[in-house]
């Protein structure tokens, strides 16, 4: 092991001696790529593969109860894997993500390379009513991490191939480059600069490269475009559009009012209501099981064929012209409870998939009651599916350019590029109104922790205490008379002197102008000790405080200089704001520029 060391070691020094860093560094995205669009095939397969085998042989004409035990059996051996083999959190990906880049300066854990995918093809093969993408969307963003850690590379271009890992994850699992990209720019806030565009679409066009190499040409969705869009059908669509928002809002709202619930649960009170919950809604409304991908192929094929999700539940003797709308309605209602519960009750996946879902079933829905209403003009029942899909999506993740691209990329949509962007502009628009974040930023919102949506503590997060204090500062004891003081002045261009007693604690702080006065008069120096005119510290800043806390402390007591002390409350050093602002710059043209060479 140690001789494998010491060649990658070896390689390192000759990259840095005959390889110049950008290219490098565009080399090291390219492989960002390829390992996200592998990952991706491999839990396609994976989720597939599990899924085939387990209801291969169910029964179309009636209730299968095997539904009763599948979903709650994935979702225990998945939460045993977690809780006992990872023993870490690895659900809510994408949140985790922003987690990593807003608090551990885009350092991902090596694990979440392979768990997510190993728990999440368990969870969703088995019947967990989740989505692939939130998990591989983490495992993408893994790889770029520790690829850019193993390699030595600096803070800001981890940052960088954290985002490259996200956007190579969507455009290999969805073959959708653009959409990979434009996620990475709306959802993590990963700045447009050419510091960034340019490895995002390395990596994001390699991974859809792989991908076509190994799943074939063929669009994710199978959707043919039977009917143009016509100007008369665009107040539908502006209302299609609103409708999206609250729904939106309604899966928002609900699956962190139910993730709330979960949290107070021991684990195996979660494992059981969870189990249950998950069990008992697929086993009624079996679209529910899974990711749902095939309920979309079903609704966007067209005709009849929408009849067919009621296959396998009691609705399947039902066939009037509205029980496909009362189905679907519940489907819609309840789809948001059978994902919490997966997730809650020990499952990993992510909202990715659902949000496709109900967003399909939605725009169908929307049309098909008009349609049967005998409302003019026809809507075509795929055309509002697709919109339908754009809209949720760009709701429920406030990026209406990911929606629009996505489902465009998706299913090759483009002569509907028009409605798509009316639906997920006016579904942003809506949920705005109501819910400032997205689903993925609320739950980092709601503690304090979300920086990436905040440039300026973004650049904060770069900055340490320890890199920017000053610390051949003289410092003074509060038993020295006023002519040692004196002395000491006399040696430095400071006018703040810390005074530290003799187990290195700090107490107090000696300003010149405030012994101005005194400091002139020599039969004044043997009465006064430092004890008698220091004063107390403003504030004291922690080693280990965030730097966005240290600004605001700056803030509060609008000092220009702070004393720094460790756990114990010994003396460090000072730090400054001038310091802060002068590195604050620094960062900002280092991280936020356009790069000189390309």
């Amino acid at each position: 092991m140690s001789s494998i060391k010491n060649i990658f070691n070896r390689f390192l020094q000759w990259r840095v001696e005959h390889v110049s860093e950008r290219p490098f560094f565009l080399f090291v995205c390219f492989l960002v790529g390829v390992g996200a669009a592998l990952a991706a095939y491999a839990l396609k397969t994976a989720i597939h593969f599990i899924h085939g085998f387990l209801t291969e042989n169910f029964n179309e004409a009636g209730a299968n109860y095997l539904y009763l035990l599948y979903p709650s059996l994935g979702i225990l051996i998945a939460g045993l894997y977690v809780r006992y083999i990872v023993k870490d959190s690895i659900s809510h990906g994408v949140t985790k993500i922003l987690f990593a880049i807003s608090q551990r300066k885009s350092r991902i854990k090596p694990h979440n390379i392979y768990t997510s995918l190993i728990a999440s093809s368990i969870t969703i093969g088995m019947g967990g009513s989740v989505g692939a993408e939130a998990p591989i969307v983490l495992t993408g963003s893994a790889i770029g991490s520790n690829l850019g850690r193993l390699f030595k590379l600096d803070q800001r271009q981890l940052m960088i191939l954290v985002g490259c890992g996200a956007a190579g994850a969507i455009s290999g699992i969805f073959k959708a480059p653009i959409a990979g990209i434009l996620f990475v720019i709306e959802v993590l806030l990963l700045d447009l600069t050419m510091a960034s565009i340019l490895p995002l679409l390395v990596t994001s066009i390699t991974a859809a490269i792989i991908s076509y190499l190994l799943t074939g040409s063929n669009s994710m969705f199978a959707y043919t475009q039977v009917e143009s869009f016509i100007m008369r059908r665009i107040p539908y669509v502006v209302a299609l559009g609103i409708l999206c928002g609250f729904v939106s809002l309604y899966i928002t709202r609900m699956m962190m009012w139910v993730e709330d619930v979960f949290q107070k649960l021991t684990y195996w009170h979660k494992f059981i209501i969870g189990g249950l919950t998950l069990s008992v809604l697929i086993f009624f409304l079996p679209p529910l099981y899974g990711e749902g991908y095939d309920t979309i192929n079903t609704l966007l094929a067209g005709g009849d064929k929408y009849k067919q999700l009621m296959d396998g539940s009691f609705f399947y003797a039902s066939r009037g012209t509205w029980s496909i709308v009362v189905f679907l309605v519940l489907v819609i209602l309840l789809k948001v409870f059978a994902s919490s519960a997966t997730n809650g009750g020990g499952g990993t996946g992510g909202v990715f998939a659902p949000t496709l879902f109900l967003g399909c079933i939605m725009g169908f829905v929307f049309s098909y009651t008009f349609n049967q209403l005998g409302y003019t003009p026809y809507l075509p029942n795929e055309n509002f599916a697709l919109m339908g899909m754009a809209g949720v999506m760009a709701g429920v993740m406030h990026a209406p350019l990911t929606g629009t691209f996505l489902i465009a990329e998706l299913t090759g949509g483009y002569e509907l590029f028009l409605p798509l962007m009316i639906v997920s502009s006016i579904s942003y628009a809506t949920i705005i109104l109501f819910e400032k974040h997205n689903i993925y930023a609320v739950r980092l919102a709601k503690k304090g922790e979300l920086l990436t949506h905040h440039k300026d503590k973004a650049v904060l997060s770069f900055l340490e205490i320890g890199q920017l204090l000053e610390t051949d500062i003289p410092v003074i004891s509060p038993d020295m008379s006023l002519g040692d003081v004196v002395k000491v002045i006399s040696k430095s261009n400071r006018n703040i002197f810390p005074v530290v007693d003799d187990d290195e604690k700090l107490v107090g702080l000696v300003y010149l102008n405030d012994i101005r006065n005194i400091i002139f008069r020599p039969e004044l120096y043997d009465r006064f000790r430092v004890s008698k005119f220091m004063v107390g510290a403003p504030a004291k800043i922690n080693m280990d405080m965030p730097m966005s806390n240290v600004m605001n402390i700056f803030e509060d007591t609008k000092a220009w200089n702070l004393p720094v002390v460790d756990d114990e409350g010994k003396y460090k050093g000072l730090i400054s704001q001038s310091t802060i602002f002068n590195a604050y710059r620094e960062v900002l043209v280092d991280n936020y520029s356009e790069p000189d060479e390309v």
